[in-house]
């Protein structure tokens, strides 16, 4: 059993009241008071079952405020918070918003603009990423901003990181790492898209690891879709397998799913989404089992190409 990966929480879910997943709980306040009652409920249940890793960004609704009120009221000196600059939520809690939800803009400004806010989470803030870097924004080639990103690496002794979606994932990866100041890699952390599904980064994660990089997973489920759902009729034998393995050890399809990461590849920090404590509850079953190799290789079998993954995952609506 892996003995490194840890289990973090990510508050993507919890800090908006729509997001672009499979909800199972159909019918649920939606108010600020509400979220922010759920937020504070879940992240101090996490944190009493052991949870140490808290992620979070602006373009996270109020997420970001959330945590920090937390941090702020808690006063954890144990705990090891990231966020990341690069969206801004636009959706002003409108529900059923109808139009882009977060807007990307990798300038220089906008990660000045986002730093004065973030950086209330220090002392406990760990890690400072791009959020969604990509090919086509420039920011990878952006000295301004990098040149930035080491300013308060120094600074605040943080590490730099990077998050990354879509196809081109490997690419994003490859050009990140080659990025260097004062004969050093400037980027110390890779949050990525990677689950039972999308499988296409293990190498280029492999490596980061066993370079002493740290690895954060995150949509380890796929944003639901490991889930049985009759949307998905092309999963019946995956949702098959999942059923009988989730059996087996006594748990839901979602720590089967969380456990394969965890055996496959060993990241540093695997994302729970948990939207609520009974969530995570369910999520950290995964350390209570190992699967077996012939488990493995069988659940290996399961993933598909990034495109269709990709292209799936764009079709998903915003609830």
């Amino acid at each position: 059993m892996s003995r490194q990966t840890k289990i973090g929480l990510g508050l993507a879910a919890l800090g908006r009241p729509d997001y672009i997943n499979i909800r199972t709980q159909k019918q649920i306040d939606k108010s600020i008071e509400a979220f922010n009652e759920n937020a504070l409920k879940v992240l101090d249940n996490s944190y009493a079952l052991g949870i140490r890793a808290f992620d979070v960004a602006p373009s996270y609704g109020l997420g970001e405020k959330f945590l920090l009120d937390w941090n702020n009221s808690r006063k954890h000196n144990d705990v090891n918070l990231s966020t990341k600059f690069g969206y801004t939520y636009v959706a002003n809690w409108e529900i059923g918003f109808d139009g882009k939800h977060e807007i990307k803009e990798h300038s220089i400004t906008k990660l000045n603009e986002q730093w004065e806010i973030s950086k209330a989470l220090l002392p406990n803030l760990k890690i400072y990423q791009i959020h969604s870097a990509t090919l086509d924004s420039g920011v990878l080639s952006n000295k301004a901003v990098l040149s930035r990103l080491n300013q308060l690496k120094k600074n605040h002794n943080l590490k730099i990181g990077i998050s990354s979606s879509g196809t081109e994932q490997i690419k994003i990866i490859e050009k990140a790492r080659d990025i260097i100041f004062d004969n050093e890699a400037l980027f110390d952390s890779y949050q990525v898209t990677f689950n039972l599904f999308d499988q296409s980064c293990y190498l280029v994660l492999k490596e980061l690891l066993a370079n002493g990089k740290t690895v954060i997973i995150k949509e380890a489920l796929a944003n639901g879709r490991i889930f049985r759902n009759k949307s998905f009729q092309n999963y019946k034998t995956i949702y098959d397998y999942l059923d009988l393995l989730a059996t087996k050890y006594s748990v839901g399809a979602d720590a089967i799913g969380l456990r394969f990461i965890i055996d496959y590849l060993e990241p540093t920090i695997l994302l729970s989404g948990a939207s609520n404590c009974k969530q995570i509850e369910q999520n950290l079953k995964a350390l209570n089992f190992e699967l077996d190799q012939t488990e493995i290789e069988k659940l290996k079998s399961f993933s598909v190409s990034p495109k269709s993954y990709w292209e799936e995952r764009g079709k998903l609506k915003w609830n």
